[in-house]
């Protein structure tokens, strides 16, 4: 079983994404800030990161680019209200990442977890 570490700052969203992905087989360890996240990504590996880009303490890019230096094979996806200026050029975050925009449907969640675990 896959495990995905979730960081999003909005209860309600991740009350969401995780009964979504863990009723499509993952496992998902839920925070709720960017440094609870990344602490938990010294303590143990996981398949993915999926994180909020704006959030309190840490944002999620800088996770990201933290999760990318731990383990350079992790897959990273971003979930933002602020898709359109969320990655550009000069950003910090990892070339690869994947961004969805909010709201996110959890059909297209799921599918795009999917892909980038399997890729």
């Amino acid at each position: 079983m896959p495990k995905i570490l979730l960081a999003e700052d909005d209860n309600d969203m991740r009350r969401f994404l995780v009964k979504a992905l863990e009723n499509a087989g993952f496992k998902v360890s839920p925070h709720d800030n960017g440094m609870s996240a990344y602490q938990r990504l010294r303590e143990e590996p996981f398949e993915m990161l999926l994180t909020d880009i704006v959030m309190p303490e840490m944002d999620g890019i800088e996770l990201a680019r933290r999760a990318s230096e731990l383990d350079p094979d992790i897959k990273i996806m971003f979930i933002t209200g602020f898709a359109a200026v969320a990655l550009n050029s000069d950003s910090e975050a990892p070339k690869n990442a994947k961004v969805l925009a909010k709201p996110v449907h959890l059909r297209e969640l799921v599918s795009e977890v999917n892909k980038m675990l399997a890729a």
